[in-house]
């Protein structure tokens, strides 16, 4: 019973201290949020990816399957509409502040 207490005490002591770590934590450069974005991006692309690559399988899996039922002379119900299987392409990233910069800067004119 001893050893619970003081393991639930080390607990809360240590959340205390990791709180007051992360609290005085400094700010992120605009750099490091750059990085973030990107890795963001890349991480959606990525979900892209394997959607894209679990329906193709899926559609193989079909095809098989409506195959085999096909040659063992039984009947199967039609197969549901589904959309088509999109491929995400290669990952190509262009960061929102790049954009900006290629765009022309409008400067209102000093009366």
């Amino acid at each position: 019973m001893a050893r619970s207490r003081l393991a639930r005490f080390g607990l809360a002591l240590t959340m205390a201290m990791c709180t007051v770590a992360v609290a005085k934590l400094p700010p992120l450069s605009d750099e490091a949020k750059a990085k973030a974005a990107e890795a963001a991006a890349k991480a959606a692309w990525s979900d892209k990816v394997a959607s894209y690559q679990l329906c193709k399988s899926q559609d193989t899996v079909a095809a098989t399957y409506y195959a085999d039922v096909k040659k063992a002379g039984k009947e199967a119900k039609p197969p549901a509409p589904t959309p088509a299987c999109a491929d995400p392409g290669p990952f190509i990233y262009a960061p929102p502040a790049a954009a900006a910069a290629s765009a022309p800067a409008v400067v209102a004119a000093k009366p």
